[in-house]
């Protein structure tokens, strides 16, 4: 009876097979959907109310904006905050942008990087009963959108407005690495909230735990989660999410070469390849560095660095991304350039986030032995931020 039975079972998965039915042992992926695509987890929210939008170019549902979704639904849409790059994501890094309209709905634009406005006005925030906050970060604190959805949820909670957050992937996923900011000294544009340089968080992570923790005022506040998702599941973001960072390996490499915009060096801004490679004048013809490139003036670099000037340096484009921060290129191009306390500006700090790794680069530490002495902080931060996941990891 049992041979009969084994038998029966053979011959059923064998035709299944040959029907082109997966094996029972087989794994379908279901593909990742963003929280924007859950339309009927948020709509619910946003009927009867006057909605405004905190976004940028890659909102996009499908093939379609989110604001054009919105508008086309037949919500009463009140305005549109924009951050840093702009509602279409074509100005420069730290780009002043003016407020507009949106031609294609009528909608006000009001600008969060017109170099004036920290928070709404009174007016902007008198416009709307609840902001939906859709745009996709690349998980890494000096990386300025989640900075922008604080500010928008400090205003909506002293105002009483609620916010929906609809969340997107991490590309780096469940990576936590790097020190945590020194809040006292160095917290600014491109750092605000205690927290390592990989956070391994999603918006809607960060903004669960900016009101755990009681970094931001707590608002009224709703994420709408990404669906067939965990943090090891791995994401190439389907659009740039800003004009320097145009491809998988720029958002990949970019943790650990952004480091380089707070020293001498350039990180290819004004070529083909910005942060995949990193480079300087001096570097030219120098046999360590065979990569050679000369910035030139283009969308989303204007004004780089080295503008004109042939550069020597080296090409990561080809390379295996490195995970977590990796501080091996930002070594090996201090000692190439062999200028000290020069090779630094005062943007290294606000970037890396304390004093002493400048400290341990100028005492000739090792990148290995720099980055031993963060990685009990980093581990500590990984525990606390476990209570804010929405996803496994």
């Amino acid at each position: 009876m049992q041979r009969l039975l084994m038998l029966l079972l053979f011959l059923l998965t064998d035709f299944a097979s040959a029907c082109g039915a997966p094996h029972p042992a087989t794994r379908i992926e279901e593909p990742v959907e963003v929280g924007a695509a859950d339309t009927a987890a948020y709509f619910p929210l946003l009927r009867g109310q006057r909605v405004a939008v905190l976004a940028n170019h890659t909102a996009m549902v499908g093939q379609e904006h989110l604001v054009d979704l919105l508008h086309r639904k037949g919500f009463n849409l009140t305005g549109i905050f924009s951050p840093e790059h702009g509602f279409r994501g074509t100005a420069d890094a730290g780009e002043h942008v003016q407020s507009s309209v949106d031609k294609q709905t009528g909608i006000p634009i009001r600008s969060l990087y017109d170099g004036r406005t920290r928070r709404p006005s009174k007016e902007a925030m008198d416009s709307f009963d609840l902001l939906v906050v859709d745009m996709q970060d690349v998980g890494v604190r000096f990386y300025t959108y989640y900075i922008s959805m604080l500010r928008m949820m400090e205003a909506c909670a002293e105002e009483g407005k609620a916010v929906v957050v609809l969340d997107r992937p991490n590309p780096h996923g469940d990576e936590v690495d790097g020190p945590i900011l020194d809040m006292a000294h160095y917290k600014s544009g491109v750092g605000a909230l205690p927290i390592p340089v990989l956070h391994g968080l999603t918006m809607g992570e960060i903004a669960r735990m900016a009101v755990g923790e009681g970094w931001c005022p707590a608002c009224r506040l709703e994420v709408v989660r990404c669906r067939n998702y965990t943090h090891s599941t791995p994401y190439v973001l389907p659009i740039a999410p800003s004009p320097n960072l145009p491809t998988a390996q720029s958002v990949a490499l970019y943790p650990s070469l952004c480091l380089f915009e707070g020293t001498l060096l350039s990180v290819g801004r004004g070529t083909a390849s910005p942060f995949e490679c990193y480079g300087h004048p001096k570097l030219a013809g120098h046999a360590d560095f065979p990569h050679s490139f000369t910035p030139q003036s283009m969308p989303g670099a204007k004004e780089p660095p080295f503008k004109g000037v042939l550069c020597g340096g080296r090409s990561l484009s080809k390379a295996e991304a490195p995970r977590g921060l990796q501080l091996d290129f930002l070594v090996e191009a201090y000692r190439a350039l062999g200028v000290g306390e020069e090779f630094f500006n005062p943007m290294f700090e606000k970037l890396i986030g304390v004093d002493w790794v400048r400290k341990m680069l100028l005492q000739g530490c090792s990148a290995a032995e720099i980055e031993a002495r963060w990685q009990p902080e980093a581990e500590a931060f990984r525990s606390l931020r476990k209570k804010y996941l929405l996803y496994k990891e």
